[in-house]
């Protein structure tokens, strides 16, 4: 449990962290020991299955106008990153906030 509690900390510390993703982080470790734990884990796993990003998506988003919008000069350096992470077997955007997300959930299950 000291694990998963460390990983969600770093999580929302990240500073690619989305808010919701932040707050249902703050919620769980809020909650951690209190009869509100099992119902904080769950919503946090919810939440981290809505907000990590899937590399297909990455993909497509960097490819796209929008992304060069948000990502401005460094679109097509994160879009081949995420190219690269997809050939080596990689299914996750590996951003802070995504990858430790993921370690949360399976800290978690």
């Amino acid at each position: 449990m000291n694990e998963a509690i460390r990983k969600v900390q770093e999580m929302i510390s990240a500073p690619s962290c989305c808010a919701e993703l932040k707050a249902a982080g703050q919620a769980y470790l809020d909650a951690v020991g209190t009869e509100k734990e099992a119902e904080a884990k769950e919503a946090l796993l919810a939440e981290i299955e809505e907000d990590v990003m899937p590399i297909d998506g990455l993909i497509n988003f960097a490819g796209s106008e929008m992304g060069t919008k948000v990502f401005g000069e460094k679109a097509s350096v994160i879009l081949q990153h995420a190219k690269d992470i997809k050939a080596n077997g990689g299914l996750y955007c590996d951003c802070q906030a995504c990858a430790d997300a993921v370690a949360v959930k399976e800290l978690l299950k």
